[in-house]
């Protein structure tokens, strides 16, 4: 079976996004058919990012490009197999059965254009929708139809073990793809949070506590537990509803459960006695903390500060700051201001900021 998953490569939702937008934009750039490069299927458990992976990767691709790139975004498990075909008509002498294209191979063929095909849940569709796709992922057609040039398809679904509606996929559709196992990586997911508003309260508690980030646990009954995807939840309630948890508790524990509601909540109190991002900005506020929680939310919130006030003063003083913390707390922060493309030109320009980006084996271009 394949959740035994021998020959499956593991890694985290950003490596899995990094790795195939450098593998997709190689194969634009040279001009080399989609068809010679086998579909992908991504494995992981609820929440852990898969959809969303598919959608960045898209966004990326078309940056490095400049090719206009769109997702078709199919969910297998509200497909019968003859949603997949087409509905059958007679011709125009009524002598013979064709089959009406369906909407999602009314792709753009042009060549400005990448077109994603990616079918979501394609473990938890009906055996029979599942061999319904034999054609598409291998021979990228079905029936009378067949996918244009520029498209890239991709799969994805949950694991029997995550004890979601999954069927065990058969063989010889398995064979047919490329597979990869994606999980929960905090380090990673801070640095997506950084750039995509997620708030600050949010990305603190992660960093304090990385293990609260993925507490999925098939074993267990609980509807509402902490993934990445339920986190973006409660950053939009905080972001868009009130960041005053008293008034938003009960929000938050439907979407992470109460306990690790509470914790959050706990933990947040550290932020009233956090120095003002802005006295460190401008310079006026130097000393360093030294109680770990109280670094770790500031660090949280310094990047996104960044976001919005960057002039050449405010980069250097929190570069100063920064590189007289602890190391631990250093490089997150230093991670952090990755995210912030308006720096980028003044990161590059100061001397320690780049020793310790070499060091780390990043590549600028990654962050172009």
């Amino acid at each position: 079976m394949i959740e035994r998953r021998v020959n499956t490569s593991q890694m985290p939702v950003s490596k899995f996004e990094n790795k195939f937008v450098n593998v997709y934009t190689k194969l634009i750039e040279s001009g080399t058919s989609f068809k010679l490069f086998p579909s992908v299927m991504l494995w992981g458990p609820p929440g852990v990012g898969k959809s969303q992976a598919v959608k960045h990767i898209a966004e990326k691709v078309s940056d490095k490009t400049g090719k206009k790139v769109s997702v078709t975004d199919v969910r297998l498990l509200l497909f019968n197999p003859i949603d997949l075909r087409g509905i059958p008509t007679a011709n125009a002498d009524k002598t013979l059965a064709v089959w009406l294209k369906p909407k999602i191979f009314q792709m753009d063929d042009s060549k400005d254009v990448v077109n994603i095909l990616f079918l979501d849940e394609i473990s938890a569709a009906p055996p029979s929708v599942q061999a319904a796709a034999y054609q598409i992922v291998l021979d990228r057609t079905i029936g009378e139809h067949e996918l244009p040039d520029n498209c890239i398809v991709i799969a994805a679904g949950n694991r029997v073990t995550d004890k979601s509606v999954a069927y065990a996929m058969p063989k010889a559709l398995a064979n047919r793809l490329m597979h990869i196992e994606v999980v929960g990586e905090p380090l990673g997911w801070r640095e997506w949070a950084t750039s995509h508003n997620i708030h600050p309260y949010v990305i603190g508690f992660i960093n304090y506590s990385p293990a609260m980030l993925m507490g999925f646990d098939p074993s267990l009954e609980d509807l509402a537990f902490p993934t990445p995807r339920s986190w973006e939840m409660v950053s939009n309630i905080l972001n868009y509803i009130s960041d005053n948890l008293d008034e938003v508790m009960p929000l938050i524990s439907g979407c992470i459960g109460s306990d690790t509601a509470y914790s959050l909540k706990s933990w947040t109190e550290m932020y009233e006695v956090i120095p003002e991002i802005t006295e460190i900005l401008d310079g006026k506020h130097k000393d360093i903390p030294t109680r770990p929680e109280i670094a770790l939310a500031l660090m949280s919130q310094m990047g996104m500060y960044l976001r919005e006030h960057h002039s050449v003063e405010e980069v250097k003083n929190a570069l100063d700051f920064v590189f007289n913390m602890p190391i631990e707390y250093r490089s997150q922060a230093l991670v952090d201001f990755l995210a912030v493309k308006e720096i980028h030109g003044l990161l590059r320009n100061d001397d320690r900021y780049c020793n310790w980006f070499l060091r780390s084996g990043r590549y600028w271009e990654d962050y172009a």
